[in-house]
């Protein structure tokens, strides 16, 4: 089977800040690639991960209006032409905006055969897509329909416009196109938007066009931030682009069992379709 539940579980966390990694990845993708050996006596490849910036860092703009692909294009060559990456492709990891950024890199771009994605939509979400002469519309919503938690921070879960509706069926992004596999991860408390229903809609996507049907592997209890391990469990905070405080979901024994399980999931996903391991050790964290 493609689709695994996984249960929850008691596992407990620890760590001093999740803010700044949390900023960093929330709208950004990161780029996984094997690693070459360091020296003969080496013989096993390692992932080489490097986070890529789009907005309020050095010299980019301070607030998102638009996305060009080019800018992430630019990455993966950088990626692929770097003296310890193996090649001759990278995989992709991104988290809610940067997880759809993700999926139309694999849809688009050259070099890319594996994509990982943690509670993303399957449409464009946010800001217009802009790709050479085409322009993907970001996924219409309706801000009325937010709802205000008991501790008085915003739910946006219902806001977003369905994208198989035909007026949103622009923003739906050509999974098809890809190369490579997926990885869903599926937080099913995600208050922020619907992740589950967007990983059915992609998993049903591929299957008609022919493709393979993607992982998914849902975490019962698990709200829309799913971190490394034992970083604290985030159940609200300032949406980095709202600028307000926003609900995202989650109890702690299931985010710290999640967090545990789905770390070494994606290692063990991107080491079996960029190295060609069916398996990989435990990691250390």
């Amino acid at each position: 089977m493609a689709t695994t539940r996984r249960p929850e579980g008691s596992w407990a966390g620890r760590c001093t800040s999740a803010t700044s990694w949390r900023r960093g990845c929330d709208a950004s993708p990161c780029a996984w690639a094997g690693c070459a050996p360091r020296s003969s006596c080496r013989q096993v490849s390692s992932p080489l991960p490097r986070l890529l910036w789009k907005a309020r860092y050095e010299d980019l703009p301070e607030y998102l209006n638009n996305v060009c692909l080019e800018y992430f294009e630019e990455a993966v060559d950088f990626m692929l032409q770097h003296p310890k990456v193996k090649g001759p492709s990278v995989g992709l990891l991104g988290f809610s905006k940067g997880g759809d950024l993700c999926l139309s890199m694999a849809s688009f771009l050259k070099g890319i055969t594996a994509t990982v994605v943690i509670n993303a939509c399957v449409a464009n979400t946010i800001v217009p897509l802009h790709y050479k002469d085409m322009i993907i519309p970001n996924l219409s919503s309706d801000p009325g329909k937010y709802k205000i938690t008991e501790s008085g921070v915003l739910n946006l879960v219902d806001i977003w416009n369905d994208p198989l509706e035909k007026p949103n069926h622009r923003s739906l992004i050509p999974l098809e196109k890809a190369q490579g596999p997926f990885l869903f991860i599926v937080g099913m408390d995600d208050h922020n938007w619907k992740s589950e229903f967007y990983a059915q809609i992609a998993s049903e996507r591929l299957q008609a066009h022919g493709k393979d049907r993607p992982q998914i592997i849902y975490y019962p209890g698990t709200g829309h931030c799913i971190d490394p391990p034992y970083f604290p469990l985030c159940s609200a905070s300032v949406h980095a682009v709202l600028d307000q405080p926003v609900f995202y979901g989650g109890e702690p024994k299931a985010y710290s069992r999640a967090q545990v399980d789905a770390w070494q999931q994606i290692q063990t996903f991107f080491h079996k379709h960029l190295n060609g391991k069916k398996s990989v050790k435990p990691s250390k964290l």
